[in-house]
């Protein structure tokens, strides 16, 4: 299987393409080959509807045909999140034990779950809206799961094969709303207008032999503020399905945000927010960089 990216092309449509990382640094930049180039621009188009691509499966990739070195193409410096419209947003707070440590909370007994709005959602290359009304917005990395299969009180043991494919996240969070306002505004201060920066593209589970063990970092205007592993991480991917599927139904293309490492700029000496113009990278081993800009609230 393959990792999937959405864009917008020249003439303005959007675009479902496999996207390809550079071998090495040194290599040119990634490379996408749209899904029409392969299979037509019929299966494209129903591919793109809603979230039809997380609900298929091998038997369906395996049609698609490997791409001539010439059709590949040039990726573009601005993509769409690769996962548009998902029923939820599922995020979870305090999963990293660094990142518990350092904010001197006490270890979760259970996962700390809150959730993040649509239009939260930017892709790669998109900026990053510093809102007006806080002046205290942080960054957190994160491994996103995508969810391909419906599920319900599903167990541990079988939770994996629900498992459409990962993502790069970065989890921006408005520290004065989310704790500094009466009752803990998590909602909000996790939900303004691109909080929820998401990409480059969505690996399939096949290609990620084994997501709890991934290294993971955070760059700042080549700065690395957050260098960890999913190793780190409190709750598995397994025991959060299995838990979350306790509550609600799981479906294809919903979205969980798994936490962060240790790093974050709130919890630093002095603290380290986010500025205009900080340029902000996050890396997850196998699975890509997803870089974005931020720019003040006009």
């Amino acid at each position: 299987m393959v990792a999937f990216c959405r864009y917008v092309d020249s003439s303005g449509a959007t675009r479902l393409a496999i996207r390809k990382e550079p071998e090495t640094q040194l290599a040119p930049r990634p490379k996408v080959c749209p899904v029409g180039d392969l299979m037509g621009a019929e299966i494209e188009q129903k591919w793109l509807q809603g979230n039809t691509l997380f609900s298929l499966g091998k038997t369906d990739f395996d049609q698609l045909p490997t791409p001539t070195e010439a059709q590949w193409i040039d990726a573009p410096d601005q993509l769409l999140p690769p996962v548009t419209c998902p029923e939820k947003i599922l995020c979870i707070g305090l999963n990293y034990l660094d990142h518990a440590i350092e904010t001197g909370a006490e270890k979760p007994s259970l996962p700390v779950v809150f959730s993040k709005f649509n239009s939260a959602l930017v892709g790669h290359g998109q900026d990053i809206v510093l809102p007006k009304i806080s002046d205290k917005v942080d960054y957190e990395a994160e491994l996103v799961v995508v969810i391909g299969k419906t599920v319900r009180h599903v167990d541990a043991n079988e939770a994996m094969d629900a498992v459409f494919g990962y993502a790069v996240g970065h989890d921006v969070s408005s520290r004065d709303w989310q704790k500094g306002r009466p009752g803990g505004q998590w909602l909000v201060g996790k939900s303004f207008d691109t909080f929820a920066p998401l990409g480059p593209a969505v690996v399939t589970a096949d290609e990620i032999s084994d997501p709890g063990n991934l290294p993971i970092r955070l760059h700042i205007n080549g700065e690395t503020l957050q260098e960890s592993k999913t190793d780190q991480l409190i709750f598995d991917i397994p025991a959060l399905i299995a838990h979350l599927s306790k509550f609600m139904t799981l479906k294809p293309g919903d979205l969980i945000f798994t936490g962060t490492p240790s790093g974050v700029g709130d919890a630093r000496t002095p603290p380290r927010y986010l500025a205009p113009g900080d340029r902000c990278v996050v890396e997850i081993d196998g699975i890509g960089r997803l870089e974005n800009t931020c720019q003040a609230e006009a």
